[in-house]
């Protein structure tokens, strides 16, 4: 694969030490996530079960859905769902090899009800209605599959991963984590799953918003939302303390407005704004990294929902973040790594057309770093079938 490789320093600042950054995360229950998460969960289930029925992954790509809000009713102490949400799950499948027919439509919604069960606390099967939009897939896509033993891509596309983390990726991740964890909920059972933080950095200091969706039920008065409000923030800006170094200013739910009564209040029934507010669609929500950071390189493709063996889309996005990983992990002058991987409709996935591994360094990159670069990218094309295997057991997160 040497011949497919090519390394191009860079001279550029890296990310962490340039003046301005900027980072966001959806969290669990934006609409945007939903969206994301229960499509992927959708084709992870779908893939087991086509190796149980077939015994191979059969062509299917999830990654079309589309969640409608629904419309509700406010109200301290608990308000009122009026309307259902709707989600429309949608794209291709296989429902039947030879004379074995499967009940995809039906196993979809399954998937779907277990994730929202799963997940979200207050939100029960009268509160989603499902519109099943999967359709056939198409012959030509399909004979992909005749030959299990060396799957060729099945989309035309670029992708890119990058390593280290920055401090900031680390911040807006890690608050969106400890705002959704058990303990957090179990100490203010009123914060919504529905969480989005968006941390801008400005040399040493983070400027943090985070948007949090609060439960109506747990909420009396105005004063009692606004008391529960900062007894949250002084919670977590304690937790950043204790887990980062870097100086971080927080605040939460910036449109609340006092002496408005509900109105001046960010409050749902369910714990999402889903319940009323925000539609959501897959590819909208958080990248292959777990954030959304526009001051990093981004491929096209929403990874969600993706065939695990076939889509490059899906297997190139985490694979290029985890040859960045090990490449600056083992190349210590590296200061951050990008790596671009591209294919063709039709040739095999593991042999891409090139891998292009851009590295900043402190210094220039002698034969034996290059040399190390170039095993590492063989290393893991080799071993491609068990990486697929690891994303249809659900081992890498995608979103």
């Amino acid at each position: 694969m040497s011949d497919r490789v090519f390394i191009e320093s860079l001279q550029n600042i890296p990310t962490f030490k340039k003046k301005f950054e900027i980072v966001e995360r959806k969290g669990l229950g934006h609409p945007d996530t939903i969206c994301d998460l229960i499509m992927n969960q959708i084709s992870i289930d779908l893939s087991k079960l086509y190796l149980k029925e077939t015994g191979i992954v059969q062509h299917h790509n999830m990654d079309k859905a589309l969640l409608v809000a629904g419309q509700s009713e406010n109200n301290f102490g608990g308000g009122i769902i009026s309307k259902p949400m709707k989600m429309i799950l949608g794209d291709r499948a296989t429902f039947d090899v030879g004379e074995k027919k499967l009940p995809i439509g039906d196993f979809a919604i399954q998937t779907a009800k277990e994730w929202f069960e799963k997940n979200l606390r207050f939100v029960n099967d009268e509160h989603v209605e499902y519109q099943v939009e999967i359709g056939v897939a198409s012959k030509e896509l399909r004979s992909i599959f005749e030959n299990p033993g060396s799957f060729v891509s099945n989309d035309t596309s670029v992708l890119v991963g990058y390593a280290p983390f920055t401090e900031t990726e680390s911040i807006v991740l890690d608050t969106e984590q400890y705002i959704n964890s058990k303990e957090f909920k179990e100490m203010f059972p009123e914060s919504g799953e529905d969480v989005k933080v968006l941390g801008f950095r400005n040399s040493d200091h983070v400027d943090l918003t985070i948007a949090m969706a609060f439960v109506d039920r747990f909420i009396s008065t105005e004063t009692q939302y606004f008391q529960r409000k900062d007894e949250m923030l002084k919670e977590i800006n304690e937790f950043l303390y204790k887990t980062h170094s870097m100086k971080i200013t927080s605040s939460m739910n910036c449109l609340d407005s006092k002496n408005k009564g509900i109105s001046g209040l960010y409050m749902t029934v369910l714990g999402t704004s889903a319940d009323s507010a925000d539609s959501g669609q897959v590819g909208r929500g958080n990248m292959a990294s777990r954030v959304i950071s526009p001051s990093r390189p981004a491929g096209a493709e929403a990874t969600a929902g993706k065939n695990p063996v076939s889509h490059i889309g899906k297997i190139y996005n985490a694979l290029s973040f985890k040859i960045a990983n090990e490449i600056h992990h083992n190349v210590s002058s590296l200061e951050e790594v990008f790596v671009w991987m591209y294919n063709v409709i039709g040739k095999p996935v593991n042999e891409p057309q090139a891998v292009v591994v851009q590295p900043i360094s402190r210094k220039e990159l002698d034969n034996i770093e290059k040399n190390q670069i170039n095993e590492i990218v063989d290393r893991n094309l080799q071993t491609i079938n068990e990486f697929c295997n690891e994303l249809i057991s659900g081992k890498h997160h995608v979103v």
